[in-house]
């Protein structure tokens, strides 16, 4: 039952302060028009016929918030149904006014309609119930202010105007100074939604309405925007299109020359296939040039394809294809291909040169959920090496300073039951970029195509599964591991051609190790084992000496070939632990000092069966052995026999929490490792110790700094060809010990928000994406140290609004900067060298010195070949709508600028301006 609204409606009687007067008055005129009437009635010969038409009955005098059609029909003759298919429902905050002369209904303030899926809100409304029309507006108060505007609402189309009239039979409506949003993609909000406004507008049904004097835009400011495409004449289709007349482009009010004399702008929610427009420009080295231009194919509800290209007069092209897939909880990826065609100067000049480079990445990724026994992953980064440091395309600019592209695909399987075996294929691919790693002869590129690997799970065979493991016996142990591969090492000119298989090296590894541990004295771990090898090689390698031409010779042996190796380990090991208190009163309460030393033997004896002779050109005996040059190479000829010890320390502080409220103290890392290792042969003639080696790491400055280092050491010294001698260092005259190579890597990341109050708030949307998601699917970092590759035909809309709707915000005393910083250093001294192999800092940084202005930059410095590395400075304005940015690279190889300006909506991006530099 709905709930009804019940006013009612007192009539009050006229009064007067005479009443004998006027009682006098009415008894002598009905008397005087009695009498002069008399004798004068003269009938009329009329037929009397029944009228047909029955009167309206009056409305109660109680009038209710609905309006229902009458079950019992006025006349029995007319058989046609109401015209209204539903109840309407109103309402109103002051009062609801009912006129029976008028056949009409006052709503004021706060009026509310319901019709099914209509609904209107507005501060006056008047509604027609015998016309079936309503008529909204706005309410004025005290200072001369409209306020209330009407807000009509139907299906998902909401409309809001200055004031409307609508008819609920025909659905048809008059709105003036109509306000609509329209979302271009299913969830674009705020700059990314197609705002309407039109002076008059025609609803002629639920899915047409016609414009007069319209403004398309996508500003956030809804009374004043910066910008809007005025339209004298359209056709509006809600979530479909707008089809005009004459349009041209408004900035500031102003007009622009930008006009078409007809439009056609998309509004369809979703994907939908369309022309992506190019930029252009010129250049001297390539002439006229049109970039990205291309085609959008959606590809049903789980993936697309975006084909774009490049045209230069010169002869010039590139070609791209980028396709994206997902399906939520299943898996997601993408695939892109490219391809440019570089033509350098004229046919028949000196200078003339045709490079074809392409490269091919491929990603896929799969829910862990929705196969937990099954998954296929791939990463894939391969092409030309000379792609990115030729490539035309601003985009490629940081991955000119990656040398290495990396792939791999693989597909693993697990079958769970006991014992538990998993499986998996892969394929790997690993190349470098390098300038002189692009020359016929040097063999860059190094492929497994694929390897296989399967193991089986631990399985202890004196001990049921669930029970308890103890002591020697019941924690023996096995398994049995396979690695099958097939590598080859090809360049770039024989690359995805016949030519790469030449070098194809196959074997595989078959592998059982066997161990067990147990406690000694309660707190050492005594851990012993062995091992078992079985290698198998297809093809295997013959030496022999041939003095006519007076050097050995290798012949190849095609056929399948095997050698086992076994060997025997042992380690013991414990863990320390020291504290040393400094008092509860003091900032640093104590210092914990951990180590775990270990010491660990290992044999394996020699193998010199699978060893065999020749004699060289002098007559003495050389050793060889047929595996030598196979994938897997050879077994050990001499007998292993070593002892090695290592030595693992961590250090860890209790400070007093600077929150007086609690009362435990914080527990910091002041060294996360720093781990000794060393060993000694005992089957060495000399030489006996080895390098003494270090590593470590820690993290300061409350995590934002990462110092990590590492060192060799030898205690032996070296002769003046510097070779290592059986002389200990400190003998011949130096230290105790010889720094051989050193190598540190630090990085730190500051911002402005460290120093204020977290804001969660703020901080969600932005860890959610990925700004450098281009340059680190290429292979490249995921920061901007080597430069950000701003692609201005993509300009995505900005996640920042809170300022949006205020013309000059207030900017407070704190600046929100960002800065990123990246040491490296390589030391190597094996030979008196004494040199620096590498040795750069890079740096970078962003600053916003006002609410819409940020400058930005990143640059670092050589300091071995001396000299500045990829050098870039950014700039960028926001213009609420429009953004403006000037990228910069100063100096270097890669010498250029780049300027853009365009609206951030992604429906209107190709309104835009873009320049560059020429060389």
């Amino acid at each position: 039952m709905d709930r009804q609204t019940f006013t009612k409606i007192g009539y009050i009687a006229l009064q007067s302060n005479k009443h004998y007067l006027l009682f006098l008055f009415m008894v002598f005129a009905g008397a005087f028009f009695a009498i002069g009437q008399e004798g004068k009635i003269i009938p009329l010969t009329i037929k009397v016929d029944r009228d047909t038409i029955i009167a309206p009955l009056l409305p109660p005098t109680t009038v209710n918030d609905s309006i229902a059609n009458d079950s019992i029909a006025a006349d029995s003759v007319n058989k046609n149904p109401p015209l209204l298919l539903d109840k309407i429902k109103y309402k109103a905050k002051d009062y609801v006014k009912l006129s029976q002369k008028e056949n009409k209904i006052y709503l004021y303030n706060e009026a509310e309609i319901y019709y099914q899926d209509t609904e209107l809100k507005a501060g006056v409304i008047i509604m027609d119930y015998i016309k079936n029309e309503v008529y909204a507006g706005r309410m004025v108060d005290s200072l001369g202010n409209y306020t209330q505007l009407p807000y009509f609402k139907q299906g998902t189309n909401i409309v809001i105007p200055d004031s409307i009239r609508f008819n609920f039979d025909t659905q048809k409506a008059l709105i003036w100074n109509s306000r609509t949003e329209q979302q271009a993609a299913a969830g674009a909000l705020g700059s990314d939604a197609m705002k309407v406004y039109a002076e008059i507008t025609k609803k002629e049904n639920d899915s047409v309405y016609f414009l007069s004097e319209g403004k398309l835009t996508t500003s956030t400011d809804t009374i004043n925007p910066d910008y809007y495409i005025r339209v004298r004449k359209a056709k509006f289709v809600p979530k479909k299109k707008v089809i005009a007349g004459f349009s041209n482009l408004y900035i500031a009010d102003v007009p622009t020359p930008i006009a078409m004399p007809f439009a056609y702008f998309p509004l369809s929610q979703g994907r939908s296939a369309g022309i992506l427009m190019p930029s252009f420009g010129n250049d001297p080295n390539t002439g006229y040039f049109l970039q990205d231009m291309g085609y959008y194919v959606p590809l049903g509800d789980y993936a697309d394809v975006t084909l774009s290209g490049d045209f230069y007069t010169n002869g010039s092209y590139a070609f791209r294809t980028a396709s994206i897939y997902t399906k939520r909880y299943k898996y997601r990826g993408n695939v892109n291909l490219r391809y440019e065609n570089q033509v350098t100067s004229q046919k028949g000049f000196s200078d003339y040169s045709l490079s074809r480079n392409y490269n091919i990445q491929f990603s896929h990724s799969q829910d862990t959920k929705s196969s937990p026994n099954s998954r296929f992953s791939a990463s894939v980064n391969l092409g030309s090496s000379e792609y990115y440091r030729n490539s035309l395309q601003q985009r490629n600019l940081p991955n000119t300073q990656n040398n290495t592209l990396s792939s791999s695909i693989s597909y693993s399987k697990t079958f769970p039951a006991y014992p538990s075996v998993n499986m998996s294929v892969t394929a790997t691919h690993s190349q470098l970029t390098s300038p002189t790693a692009t020359e016929s002869d040097t063999d860059n590129i190094t492929m497994t195509l694929p390897t296989f690997q399967a193991s089986v799970e631990r399985i202890y065979p004196f001990v049921k599964r669930d029970g308890i493991k103890k002591g020697i016996i019941d924690n023996i142990n096995f398994q049995y591991n396979v690695n099958a591969q097939n590598r080859l090492t090809t360049n770039d000119t024989d690359f995805l051609t016949a030519k790469m298989f030449d070098n194809a090296r196959a074997g595989v590894s078959h592998s059982i190790p066997i161990a067990t541990n147990f406690k000694v004295a309660k707190f050492f771990s005594v851990s012993v084992g062995g091992n078992y090898e079985d290698v198998w090689a297809l093809e295997t390698y013959n030496q022999r000496f041939d003095a006519d031409t007076g050097s050995v010779v290798r012949d190849t042996i095609s056929g399948f070939d095997r050698y086992n190796t076994y060997n025997f380990s042992a380690s013991v090991g414990t863990t320390l632990y020291g504290t040393f208190n400094l008092g509860e009163d003091k900032k640093i309460q104590a210092i914990r000092h951990t180590l775990r030393p270990s010491l660990s033997y290992g044999y394996a004896p020699s193998f010199e069966q699978f060893y065999d002779e020749y004699l060289d050109e002098d007559g003495v005996e050389v050793q060889y052995s047929r595996f030598q040059g196979t994938l897997n190479g050879a077994p050990s000829l001499g007998k292993s026999n070593s002892l090695s010890f290592s030595l693992a320390n961590t250090l860890e502080a209790k400070v007093r929490d600077k929150d007086s409220t609690k009362i435990e103290p914080k527990k910091i890392s002041l060294l996360s490792n720093f781990n000794i290792s060393t060993g000694y042969n005992f089957e060495s003639d000399s030489l006996r110790l080895n390098p003494l080696s270090i590593n470590g790491g820690t993290n300061i400055l409350d995590n934002k700094m990462s110092i990590n280092f590492s060192a060799g050491l030898d205690p032996y010294a070296i002769d003046n060809n510097g070779k290592r001698i059986d002389t200990w260092n400190v003998d011949n005259g130096g230290s105790l010990f010889r720094l051989t190579r050193a190598n540190a890597n630090v990085s730190y990341s500051i911002s402005s928000e460290m120093f204020g109050k977290k804001d969660d708030k703020d901080r969600d949307e932005d860890e959610d994406e990925d700004p450098f998601d281009y340059v680190a699917q290429s292979g490249g970092r995921d920061d901007d140290l080597f430069g950000r590759a701003d692609d201005f035909n993509s300009n995505p809309v900005r996640k920042d609004e809170k300022n949006s709707d205020i013309e000059n915000p207030i900017f407070g005393t704190k600046i929100p900067w960002n800065f990123r910083l990246a040491y490296s250093a390589n030391y190597s001294n094996t030979a008196r060298q004494n040199e620096f192999s590498s040795h750069s800092l890079m740096f970078s940084g962003d600053i916003e010195l006002a609410p819409r202005w940020s400058v930005g930059g990143s640059s670092g410095y050589d300091f071995k070949n001396q000299g500045f590395t990829l050098t870039q400075l950014r700039f960028q304005r926001d213009l609420k709508s429009f953004t403006m940015r000037f990228n910069w690279t100063p100096f270097g190889t890669y010498k250029r600028w780049y300027f853009f300006i365009g609206i951030d909506s992604s429906i209107l991006k190709d309104l835009k301006w873009e320049n560059r530099s020429q060389n």
